[in-house]
């Protein structure tokens, strides 16, 4: 096979014992369930499109530095805030939330809190506008619940550190 072509099929990902997938796809489902659950309870929109992501890294990759509580709070806090914005000048024209979706992703990364499935969030608030009161709300309650379940979750067997440990900072340029 050709070198260019192989270079593109490589899994980078580690080979895990069959009971870490097992416990990861369970607390996985179970997170978003009960995130739902919340949401059937308080009639609040909580199971938006970008949780289920959330929860799989945070499950399934906890090394991840997105799967770390300031990524994914910062994230999708910097989500908000630019969908709020964006709804400010207006629910009207549909690219205003193709803008808000790289404008997230630049702070995101200028700031070093980069949680990819945040950047979905100013297009949560486009097909239906959801208040950004609503939007604040929902969002920060879901991720405490998804990040709390993972600090309880990973100390199960088979444990795993999760959030990492405060180490040296990174610090590249």
């Amino acid at each position: 096979m050709h070198p260019l072509v192989t270079r593109f099929l490589v899994r980078h990902e580690p080979r895990r014992d069959w009971r870490v997938h097992a416990k990861s796809a369970t607390a996985t489902t179970a997170s978003v369930t009960l995130i739902g659950a919340l949401g059937a309870a308080t009639g609040l929109p909580m199971l938006l499109g970008p949780l289920g992501p959330t929860a799989l890294l945070i499950f399934g990759q906890p090394d991840a530095p997105g799967a770390q509580p300031i990524n994914i709070f910062a994230g999708y806090l910097i989500g908000a805030i630019v969908a709020a914005a964006s709804l400010s000048l207006g629910p009207e024209p549909w690219w205003m939330a193709t803008l808000g979706v790289g404008l997230t992703m630049v702070l995101m990364l200028v700031l070093r809190v980069t949680h990819p499935p945040a950047a979905a969030v100013p297009l949560l608030a486009y097909p239906g506008p959801v208040d950004p009161l609503t939007l604040f709300v929902v969002l920060f309650l879901a991720c405490l619940m998804l990040v709390l379940l993972g600090v309880v979750l990973h100390r199960l067997p088979p444990r795993h550190r999760y959030p990492l440990p405060i180490e040296q900072e990174i610090d590249q340029e």
